[in-house]
């Protein structure tokens, strides 16, 4: 269906597309620092935050706002993030495509989702059991605002309110972009040269096994947040 373009609005994970994707893991490489799954922040987006069941539970939808939340949080500790930055982050990514109105393209997107996360902060940041000042709120809106727009397309008010943390927005379309492992076609997968920042040599095959092993968990049956535990074991272990 991808090679035709033939992709249906709503577009779900299943078990030959997972074993394709398994089976073109990029090389590993060395680096990786010491890891316990227990300091790894993993949060799980709700299925009520998504405009509907089909985007909460297909490539957009839970598990990928997840993963890129755990990337996120890998990619921060990387950069040296203190502890409110990097719950900022990771929020941002937990719930960066929580409003999209399909698995297309949906250039609105951004701005949707950073528009719903300043109306709900609150609720987001009672269900992560987190906590963030008022500026901190307005700089993840303003990350999940631009995450799916090129830097050139920045308008004048984007790259002014980009200026003032472009940190977030670095970090969190990197994080998004590494987890493009699990889209079915090798032409959208991650492309470093889209980023403005460089990704340690060890996490792209990180994101590409945490992919495969938590949607294959996740078609085993496990709920979102278990599958990304699992995950997270499996590859830390």
């Amino acid at each position: 269906m991808a090679a035709v373009g033939a992709l249906p609005d709503h577009q779900f994970m299943d078990a030959p597309t997972l074993d394709w994707i398994a089976a073109a893991a990029p090389p590993p490489a060395p680096g990786a620092p010491p890891l316990a799954v227990g300091e790894v922040l993993v949060l799980a987006p709700d299925t009520t935050w998504f405009t509907a069941d089909a985007q909460a539970n297909g490539l957009h939808g839970i598990r990928h706002g997840a993963r890129t939340c755990v990337l996120a949080f890998l990619l921060a500790r990387a950069y040296g993030l203190n502890g409110d930055h990097t719950a900022a982050l990771c929020t941002a990514a937990a719930v960066h495509d929580c409003r999209r109105h399909d698995d297309r393209a949906d250039p609105e997107h951004g701005q949707r989702g950073a528009n719903w996360f300043t109306e709900h902060a609150e609720t987001v940041l009672t269900a992560f059991h987190l906590d963030l000042s008022a500026e901190l709120r307005t700089r993840a809106a303003t990350a999940i605002a631009v995450h799916n727009l090129p830097y050139e397309a920045f308008d004048a008010a984007q790259h002014a309110a980009y200026q003032r943390a472009p940190h977030l927005t670095d970090l969190l379309k990197a994080a998004d972009c590494m987890d493009r492992y699990r889209l079915p076609a090798r032409r959208w997968w991650p492309n470093w040269d889209h980023l403005r920042l460089t990704i340690p040599t060890w996490l792209p095959a990180f994101a590409h096994g945490l992919v495969v092993h938590s949607e294959r968990a996740h078609l085993d049956g496990a709920k979102p947040h278990d599958a990304l535990t699992h995950a997270l074991t499996t590859l830390i272990h």
